[in-house]
């Protein structure tokens, strides 16, 4: 069975029997796997190779995965799976802020992990997609005073500097960009955004869109450009 293409996947976790299972199993369903002990190799890692998405572990000795992933955030968009131990919620929620696009809980059970790289894969394709040219006209869309470039899958602020985004945040905005007007629930946001697959916990939808309006939102406490609405869920005026 080959699945993976040609995709490289950077695999960091501290456990070397895990990370040989994991290159084991990727392997054998077409994925080049490289393999960093500690967030130290990666970073040495990274600097010759572009993997097309990472499984990151949290806990880690010397450099902790969270700290990794936020060093990482600042320069790349690539999509990054983070595994915790079972029940350390906050970890999770931490990472969604800090920008992970998905999380496994530890044991890992494989084929759960598989299907979120493939979703974190997917959702890293519409970035690199164009556009299709009939969807409205929906070149650049104005997210307050940042602008959304979709063909680009770019976002600017006012003084026209980039601003990172990941892959899902960028399914987000572009949700909210084909639904303008319209209240959209969790749900539905998920599912659009081609994250139906992925077993969310509570406020994880709420935490994607506090870390859009600290990028996008003039004042993220008073939010005009996503907008709450109490009981069912968001929408893009």
């Amino acid at each position: 069975m080959t699945t993976g293409g040609d995709k490289t996947l950077l695999v960091c976790d501290d456990e070397d029997h895990l990370r040989e299972m994991l290159s084991e199993y990727f392997g054998e369903r077409g994925y080049r796997v490289i393999e960093a002990a500690n967030a130290d190799r990666m970073a040495e890692l990274l600097e010759a190779e572009a993997p097309d998405a990472i499984i990151l572990d949290i806990n880690m000795p010397g450099t902790d995965g969270l700290t990794a992933l936020r060093n990482l955030r600042v320069t790349s968009k690539v999509p990054v799976i983070m595994l915790s131990a079972a029940g350390e919620v906050i970890d999770r929620i931490i990472g969604l802020e800090m920008g992970a696009d998905d999380y496994v809980a530890k044991p890992v059970d494989l084929r759960e992990l598989e299907a979120r790289v493939k979703a974190a894969l997917r959702r890293q394709g519409f970035l690199k997609a164009p556009e299709p040219k009939d969807e409205g006209g929906l070149g650049t869309v104005a997210f307050g005073p940042c602008k959304l470039d979709l063909d680009g899958a770019k976002l600017f602020g006012p003084d026209g500097q980039e601003i990172m985004i990941t892959a899902m945040e960028f399914s987000l905005l572009r949700v909210f960009a084909r639904n303008r007007g319209r209240v959209l629930n969790r749900d539905q946001l998920l599912e659009q955004a081609h994250d139906r697959g992925w077993e969310h916990f509570d406020r994880s939808i709420d935490l994607r869109i506090s870390r859009l309006r600290r990028k996008i939102e003039t004042n993220p406490t008073k939010p005009v450009a996503i907008r709450t609405v109490r009981g069912i869920g968001y929408v893009f005026d």
